[in-house]
């Protein structure tokens, strides 16, 4: 898919729909450091995970996403990288305005939607109850996707459709919220002993085969998985893993770059600096120098 970004008051495909904030489709290739600090926003904000893996900080707590992850983020609740910067990937974001927030009376949905009252008070306190940051529901991938064709083709009767959908995906949410609500859906547990291995030896030189047997599956059922859980292929995912770790050493300063590099399973510095560069966009030296150095323990 395309990538889009309309927003409020500068894109005329949203100019009748006024509850409407911001409907993006965004795809960030390229690590760039404060690009995604903690904020908040009196805004209803929903964020559908399409490839990647991103951390998050959703109110005070971490978590972590990946495709067909859906992140639900209530009014006044913070949402931001775990380290400050957004991840590579791709995700759609809708972000619209609600009319109330309390203790009692849930989320006011506003007049915009086509639910009965009764309906609309219930769905606002299941959402406002459960408060589930983050949901495992393709259905919501498929009902933004047709929001996205109906906002930009506008065809007759698209604006009623548009808010038809918007209360589907409302719906979606409110339902699958009430099933994970005793149950927070995790990375599986193999995957999760994996990336635990992975990252105590990083220096060692893994291949897809040993990850695969780590896990007891065959190469082929192995990337097919790690795919659909991280998004990338078995050999990219476990290069993220050692982005992620050297990002974490650089930040000691008694630590030089070419220890680091053989540290985290990359052949030598000059490797490890031009794959740091593609994937943050700056050198292992001129990240160093942007971030405060502590020394190591």
């Amino acid at each position: 898919m395309n990538q889009f970004a309309l927003q409020q008051g500068h894109s005329r495909e949203l100019d009748m729909f006024s509850h409407i904030v911001e409907f993006t489709l965004a795809k960030n290739s390229t690590i760039q450091l404060e690009s995604f600090p903690v904020t908040t926003s009196e805004n209803f904000r929903i964020y559908y995970v399409i490839d990647g893996k991103f951390e998050w900080i959703i109110n005070q707590k971490h978590y972590v996403l990946y495709p067909g992850d859906l992140a639900v983020i209530l009014p006044g609740v913070e949402l931001g990288g775990s380290h400050r910067y957004l991840d590579i990937g791709t995700f759609i974001k809708l972000e619209f305005r609600v009319a109330q927030l309390d203790g009692s009376n849930g989320i006011n949905l506003g007049e915009w939607s086509n639910l009965t009252e009764s309906e609309r008070v219930t769905v606002g306190r299941i959402l406002l109850i459960n408060n589930m940051s983050v949901l495992k529901t393709k259905e919501a991938g498929d009902v933004l996707y047709e929001m996205r064709s109906e906002v930009l083709n506008q065809e007759i009767g698209y604006l009623t459709r548009v808010n038809v959908l918007l209360d589907t995906l409302l719906i979606i949410i409110a339902r699958q919220s009430t099933r994970q609500a005793n149950s927070r859906r995790d990375f599986p547990g193999t995957f999760a002993m994996l990336e635990q291995a992975l990252r105590k030896n990083l220096a060692h030189q893994w291949t897809v085969e040993e990850m695969a047997a780590h896990v007891g599956l065959g190469t082929t059922a192995f990337t097919e998985k790690v795919k659909t859980y991280t998004g990338f292929s078995p050999l990219n995912y476990l290069i993220n893993i050692r982005i992620s770790e050297s990002i974490k050493l650089l930040k000691k300063a008694d630590i030089n770059v070419t220890q680091i590099a053989l540290e985290t399973g990359f052949y030598s510095s000059q490797h490890f600096s031009t794959t740091f560069k593609k994937l943050t966009g700056y050198t292992p030296g001129d990240f160093r120098k942007r971030n405060t150095p502590i020394k190591s323990s």
